[in-house]
């Protein structure tokens, strides 16, 4: 089927206007089961329609977490406990999987234009781990939260910026480069800054463990991303012909197997079979193309679990978080902006400065907030977040995408190929 075809895409617009008037409908009846249904057919079918079509490609992904999102309040018990398993185990291994896949993205060289560009990282990672902070604190503390969902609010503030940030960031036609840069540097700093922070600003609501989320933080996001930076580095060097293969699989194994001090067996279990999966797989043209779709997945399904389990929570307190979440946000994208003008940075790098600020590692937050704060309600904040960032960067990204600078702004070149198919 051609998905770019007119006629199917006038069809999928027919049908998404049905299945918006019969969401109305049963709204109106009262009955809420059969609304929820149809909103998730609706934006299922949103999904498909914005991938079918270029020019809006962009909301695509954000429609399919809304799917995941909605269809966890609808139908939370698929995402639960089944047959025995309880699928909250799976959020650790699909963190470190996507941790992998930018990992295996990057090269070293992308850590070493930090010298070459120190003044747009250095506003990026100082306003990451200040404002950020301050701001989730601030909010958390204004509209009187209870302990463990600000807790969580504060959690997100003090996350580096994730993924998606390069990914918008690529949609927007920013510098790549650069954001790809500043989400290296911040997540190899988190470890440190991220527990810090935590103790100082949510101390006094939640236990925090600062020397646990340190190790939780390297393992689920520096491990990974040093065994994707190796097989990043063996795909595309000249020993791959021979020995790549057993190489990678070894240097995987070890680093997952050196990170199941700080998690479960069942989880750790998880993480290697995964690993090893795919890279016994695995093909240059195939880690571009692959690994993008499996981290979108990842993200998606991380949303539906964790909302599943924290479905009450959220009916109860799910618009006051909706409203943080729009705060911090959009605070977030401002003072990145307007700090990076102030910087004197060109309006390219303001623009990814900008989104990187304001778009964190949900996922990360919501691991940790299981993992380390040992509290479902905790992830609510990080869950909810995650959900806005991809709606408000989404369409952030498409008017600057519309409105390129007046003058041409000489920027570092990347291939931001990457990231494209996690959208296309």
């Amino acid at each position: 089927m051609n998905l770019n075809n007119k006629a199917f895409q006038a069809t999928l617009l027919i049908f998404i206007a049905v299945a918006l008037l019969l969401a109305t409908a049963s709204a109106i009846a009262g009955s809420h089961h059969l609304m929820g249904l149809f909103a998730v057919i609706g934006f299922v079918l949103a999904a498909i329609y914005f991938q079918s079509n270029k020019p809006i490609r962009t909301f695509a992904f954000t429609c399919w977490v809304f799917a995941f999102f909605l269809a966890s309040l609808v139908y939370p018990n698929l995402f639960m406990d089944v047959g025995g398993f309880d699928q909250k185990a799976l959020i650790v291994p699909l963190i470190q999987l996507i941790m992998f896949g930018m990992g295996a993205t990057l090269s070293l060289r992308d850590f070493s234009k930090a010298l070459k560009m120190p003044r747009a990282v250095l506003i990026g990672i100082c306003i990451q781990f200040s404002v950020m902070p301050l701001l989730g604190w601030g909010i958390a503390s204004s509209m009187g939260f209870e302990p463990e969902i600000a807790a969580g609010i504060i959690l997100i503030g003090c996350c580096p910026g994730g993924v998606a940030s390069n990914v918008m960031v690529y949609l927007a036609k920013g510098n790549v480069a650069l954001s790809v840069t500043m989400t290296a540097c911040s997540t190899v700093i988190a470890p440190f800054v991220t527990p810090i922070a935590m103790k100082l600003l949510a101390g006094r609501l939640i236990e925090i463990d600062v020397f646990g989320m340190l190790l939780s933080i390297v393992n689920l996001i520096i491990l990974p991303i040093a065994a994707g930076l190796a097989t990043h580095y063996l795909l595309n060097s000249k020993l791959r012909g021979k020995i790549w293969r057993p190489v990678v699989l070894v240097a995987a194994a070890l680093c997952f197997v050196l990170a199941g001090s700080v998690v479960s067996a069942e989880q750790q279990l998880y993480s290697l079979a995964g690993a090893l999966t795919l890279m016994s797989v695995l093909r240059s043209a195939w880690l571009e193309k692959g690994l993008p779709l499996i981290s979108m997945i990842g993200i998606c399904y991380i949303v539906a679990i964790i909302a599943a389990s924290t479905r009450d929570s959220i009916l109860a307190v799910g618009i006051g978080l909706f409203i943080a979440a729009i705060l911090h946000n959009t605070l977030g994208l401002v003072f990145g902006y307007v700090a990076a003008r102030l910087g004197r940075l060109s309006e390219i790098d303001c623009r990814t400065v900008a989104f990187e600020i304001g778009m964190q590692n949900g996922g990360m937050g919501s691991a940790l907030a299981i993992g380390v704060l040992k509290s479902s309600t905790a992830a609510l904040g990080p869950v909810i977040f995650g959900t806005w960032m991809n709606l408000s960067g989404s369409v952030l990204a498409s008017w600057w995408k519309g409105r390129p600078p007046s003058r041409a702004t000489a920027t570092p070149k990347s291939t931001g190929n990457e990231y494209e198919t996690t959208i296309h």
